[in-house]
């Protein structure tokens, strides 16, 4: 593609510790999200979906551990950076949409002080002012700290993870295997020491330098918005003062004017009204602009607020901006979680299942209402569902999920005219259709137990199209197109031909006239 590449996840990898073991809840994902475009991430539930929306929002349980695999944005590795640097970035550059808004909604606050609530908290501007111009030096210094806490964290998380399956090796292991398990772990155990006493020593040397530029930037942020506060001040005292000179003088005027006419005092009287009441607006306007200079007021608050309750369409927003979330319909909450995430102006957009519990109809009114959002504000989104309806409406690009494994990778038009992958045909057999008169077809089975992930490819025990190889080794991606790749070994070139089920290759078919009719 020759858009801007806005997100690119590579080799992610999320596990998550558990009293029955480690869940391994995604498995070396990755893909990129360009300028403009929407990414539809499909799959069943427990797929990983949801997991790795978090990992890009550094929202993820305690218990989770990061192994591998990085997030760039912006330059920057998204998972190596301080909560200091991420405060910056999450909701303000990158937000997120959950699936349930009267979840995500403070039942008894209204919904206006819920929109303005973010604009509120960051609205004094000569502080936003300081903490810019500190920004650099403390997000270096932050990030060194954040950098060896994630090492010394990788290490620790290394050791436990090689403890856990080493408590499962020894429960039938014999007094051979558990001296060399047990000298093993101890190596291991010493390694992680090391490797941690090495990076609090790097970091014990490179932090004193870092403190010192900071606490030097610090001193001359301060006198930078001291000086800033004192000018503004200044430029407001001489604009007063200037307008009480002007009112002065149009008073003046106006009374000799009428010292030479036959008009008589009533029209006097209105004439010094008028200078007064404009006089009154000049220094309202003077006011409000130097105090635009220092903090966003509650009234600019309100103001945005009822623009984004209208652009995102509940009506009578000046009315609804008192109410409360139950006094709402569960579209129309969803509108106002969609208009919290924007208050901020963020450039990519995650929406997690956000139709998921609305009735059809609502569904697609939301699902318009961010198309509309993401055409008007050029917004890059990442849409997960298991709704391959929903992907239908809103994908450029679709990334096809199971067992915390892209497996299927390409465009709208390519997953729904040529899918490869079982999973995917497994899928599309399920989506009610109402131009078909084949059966639906349920997928046998459930998802693999993720504590213990199957060797192979993780759908083989669930596919009619299985081969032995499927449960030995997983299959690599094969390329069917510059932008279409499917993990299967279907495509293998020593692969028996296979044809995709018929109830699938109906419903291209009728798919494929309908477009044609339309055009």
């Amino acid at each position: 593609m020759t858009a801007n590449k806005k997100l690119e996840v590579k080799d992610l990898r999320v596990t998550f510790k558990t009293d029955h073991g480690l869940v391994q809840a995604v498995r070396d994902v990755s893909f990129d999200l360009y300028e403009g475009e929407t990414l539809c991430i499909v799959g069943e539930s427990g797929s990983g979906k949801s997991v790795t929306s978090k990992t890009i929002m550094q929202i993820l349980a305690n218990n989770a551990i990061v192994e591998s695999g990085s997030i760039i944005y912006e330059g920057e590795n998204l998972l190596e950076v301080s909560e200091e640097e991420f405060h910056k970035i999450r909701g303000h550059k990158i937000g997120m949409i959950f699936q349930d808004p009267l979840s995500s909604l403070n039942p008894i606050v209204r919904i206006g002080k819920q929109i303005t609530e973010a604009t509120l908290i960051n609205s004094n501007k000569l502080k936003k002012m300081y903490e810019e111009l500190i920004s650099k030096e403390l997000i270096a210094y932050k990030n060194a700290i954040a950098h060896a806490n994630i090492n010394i964290n990788k290490a620790k998380s290394k050791y436990e993870l090689l403890l856990i399956e080493s408590k499962e090796k020894l429960v039938n292991a014999s007094e051979e295997e558990k001296a060399k398990i047990k000298n093993e772990l101890l190596l291991a155990k010493n390694e992680r020491d090391e490797k941690i006493a090495t990076i609090k020593e790097r970091l014990k040397k490179v932090l004193p330098s870092l403190k010192s530029a900071l606490d030097k930037r610090k001193v001359e942020a301060k006198k930078e918005v001291r000086e800033y506060k004192a000018k503004i001040k200044n430029d407001y005292a001489t604009e007063v003062s200037s307008l009480s000179e002007k009112y002065k003088k149009d008073i003046e005027e106006c009374t000799k004017s009428f010292e030479h006419s036959n008009k008589d005092a009533s029209e006097l009287k209105k004439a010094l009204d008028e200078i007064a009441n404009n006089h009154k607006k000049e220094l309202h306007q003077t006011k409000k602009a130097y105090i635009d200079k220092t903090r966003v007021t509650k009234a600019e608050a309100k103001r945005r607020a009822i623009e984004i309750m209208r652009e995102v369409g509940i009506p009578m927003p000046e009315k609804r901006f008192r109410q409360y979330p139950f006094e709402f319909s569960g579209g129309m909450r969803q509108r106002i979680v969609i208009a919290i995430a924007l208050t901020a102006a963020p450039d990519i957009l995650i929406c997690d299942e956000p139709t998921t519990a609305l009735d059809v109809t609502i569904q697609a009114q939301i699902l318009e209402l961010i198309n509309k959002l993401k055409r008007e504000r050029n917004l890059s989104c990442i849409f997960i569902t298991h709704d391959l309806g929903v992907v239908a409406n809103m994908a450029d690009r679709v990334a096809v999920m199971y067992a915390g494994k892209i497996v299927e990778y390409g465009t709208a038009e390519e997953i729904f005219y040529e899918p490869k992958h079982p999973y995917t045909w497994a899928l599309l057999s399920s989506i009610p259709d109402v131009d078909s008169k084949e059966r639906l077809e349920a997928i046998p089975g459930t998802p693999p137990d993720m504590i213990y992930p199957p060797v192979g490819d993780a759908f083989a025990d669930r596919s009619r199209y299985a081969m032995k190889i499927d449960y030995e080794y997983q299959p690599p991606f094969f390329k069917v197109s510059d932008t279409h790749y499917a993990a299967t070994w279907l495509l293998h070139p020593d692969a028996p031909k296979v044809e995709m089920p018929r109830i699938v290759a109906e419903r291209i078919k009728n798919a494929r006239k309908g477009g044609q009719n339309n055009e």
